[in-house]
């Protein structure tokens, strides 16, 4: 029996596990074996919108994806390996976390989906940080939720149920109003002692004048919460319609909790463990640290979420990744075009990338900002991508792009300088994933320099997220071994597996130093930048 052949056999007897995550550029499903490959994958590319000031997605793009995905991974099992997909082990559901999903009693949607990238709360945020002596960063739900009261939002009176993307597809599918702890740490504080949500800080947000007004118990507007392995629910006959077009898929399929992408990073990554940490690089870019002890004090940079099997997680979150590099690789393939050179875009990525290795360690004293949108971390309200440099800096190819690949992690790396620094935090390893580290060695390098760690990949890390919800998956059926997430990735997923690893060069890592001194320097020049550029 052919490898395809044994595939196919196992896709046929459902001993697969389907992971789809949506992500904020690209919608990604992924189907798994028995030994956790993949065996296809299906993807639906989609951008944000902005809606009267609003960062959104419309349920109508939602679905639209989920099923353009689906249906793509079903063509390329039946290609692949001759068979109709119909049954499947498990199934699980991930999405970017954070954000406001609101609905009434009829299950309509009361506003449009407020992403994480809405920087709108801004007076809630500080006010319940204070309030709860905790860190509530813009992006939380509960943020938007007490914002929309203070505002007074007409839709307030009608709201029953609050949830984020990953709940919400979860919920239309299986009909449970459920959330994986990882993601439910993202919408409000989780007690590590009760691994739920924190009932004192409950009880404080309920009996706010402005809450009691409207009688709310938010207790009750949020979904319950489970740990890895839990079982979520099972897909109902409506939802196997929903989700494959086709109507080939078959009902009854257990689902796990549905999870934010931060938790699924750590999954893909094997970074669950204590002194671990993985970082994401894409649109947003953040990093996931695996505490030992709660931190000593309040940040406001520092995030506290938790691994999808609910321990302490310190997380640094910048809204802005690597769109403005995005853009600047536009600019340079219409010049390649415009002199009639033909160059793949991967090819131009590389070449571009390979240059950053030749510029100074320092960017020759260029300085640049990639904000497309707000960033919290350094209190900048809007996005305004700028590049600054003095008449004599030494401004060449190079060192262009060397600052912008520097500029995308400069608001991380202040995060991250709390962490390693001031909280003197203990980290071994960061394992990187997402779209920069498909570019080999650069991402590691450039990480590595940012936050003097060894970086290390996988030959997994371009699967990224959907991977990791379809381990989830795959632990959901592993459950009856009594295994923790993390014994179940080392002994069963990771087994064998050997990542390839890059060490601070110390050069690089002074330059970044210098770097960041003029970034946190520069910070007002961004800021009139979004004062006078309206």
């Amino acid at each position: 029996m052919t490898i395809n052949e044994k595939r196919a056999e196992e896709i046929q007897n459902g001993k697969t596990s389907l992971g789809i995550e949506f992500g904020s550029t690209r919608i990604k499903a992924v189907l798994i074996g028995n030994d956790f490959s993949p065996l296809a994958s299906g993807n639906f590319e989609w951008e944000t919108s902005l809606d009267n000031g609003i960062w959104t997605y419309s349920l109508e793009e939602i679905w639209k994806g989920l099923q353009y995905s689906y249906q793509k991974l079903f063509a390329e099992v039946k290609e692949r390996y001759g068979v109709t997909l119909s049954k499947i082990g498990s199934i699980g559901f991930s999405a970017m976390m954070h954000g406001y999903m609101a609905f009434d009693k009829q299950g309509k949607l009361l506003v449009p989906f407020r992403t994480w990238r809405n920087t709108m709360t801004e007076e809630a945020a500080k006010k319940l940080t204070e309030i709860f002596s905790y860190n509530i960063p813009q992006r939380w739900s509960i943020a938007h939720l007490y914002q929309a009261i203070l505002r007074n939002e007409p839709h307030i009176e009608k709201l029953d149920f609050l949830t984020t993307l990953a709940g919400y597809i979860h919920w239309q599918l299986t009909g449970e109003k459920v959330l994986g702890i990882g993601d439910a740490s993202g919408m409000f504080p989780i007690d590590m002692k009760i691994r739920n949500y924190d009932v004192h800080m409950l009880k404080t947000f309920n009996h706010l004048p402005e809450v009691e007004k409207h009688s709310l118990n938010v207790e009750k507007l949020l979904p319950k919460v489970l740990l890895a392995g839990e079982n979520a629910g099972i897909l109902t006959l409506e939802g196997a319609k929903r989700l494959d077009i086709s109507g080939n898929l078959q009902a009854g399929i257990p689902l796990c909790p549905p999870e934010g992408d931060a938790g699924t990073g750590m999954v893909a990554t094997n970074s669950v463990a204590p002194r671990t940490g993985n970082i994401s690089a894409g649109t947003s870019i953040f990093a996931m640290v695996v505490l030992e002890k709660p931190l000593k004090k309040v940040h406001e940079e520092i995030d506290l979420v938790t691994t999808p099997s609910g321990d302490l997680v310190g997380m640094v979150h910048a809204n802005n990744g690597y769109s403005d590099i995005d853009e600047w690789v536009n600019v340079f393939q219409e010049f390649t075009e415009a002199i009639n050179v033909k160059i793949s875009r991967e090819l131009l990525y590389m070449a571009l990338y390979a240059q950053a290795f030749q510029g100074d360690p320092d960017c020759g004293g260029i300085l640049a900002y990639n904000y497309f949108a707000g960033e919290n971390i350094t209190g900048v309200s809007e996005g305004r991508p700028l590049v600054v440099r003095k008449p004599k800096s030494n401004f060449n190819l190079a060192n262009l792009m060397r600052a912008h690949l520097f500029t995308s992690l400069g608001a991380l790396k202040i995060g991250m300088d709390i962490l390693l620094k001031d909280e003197a935090v203990k980290l071994d390893k960061l394992l990187g994933h997402g779209g920069l580290f498909k570019t080999p060695v650069v991402g590691q390098s450039i990480v590595a320099a940012a936050v003097n760690t060894p970086v290390s990949v996988m030959e997994t890390a371009g699967e990224g997220g959907a991977w990791g919800i379809a381990l989830l998956a795959g632990y959901l059926k592993d459950r009856e071994t009594n295994s923790t997430l993390s014994e179940f990735l080392a002994k069963k997923v990771f087994a064998g597996y050997v990542p390839e690893e890059i060490q601070p060069d110390q050069k690089d890592v002074d330059g970044f130093e210098q770097f960041i001194q003029r970034y946190k320097k520069g910070i007002p020049i961004e800021q009139a930048a979004v004062n006078y550029l309206t």
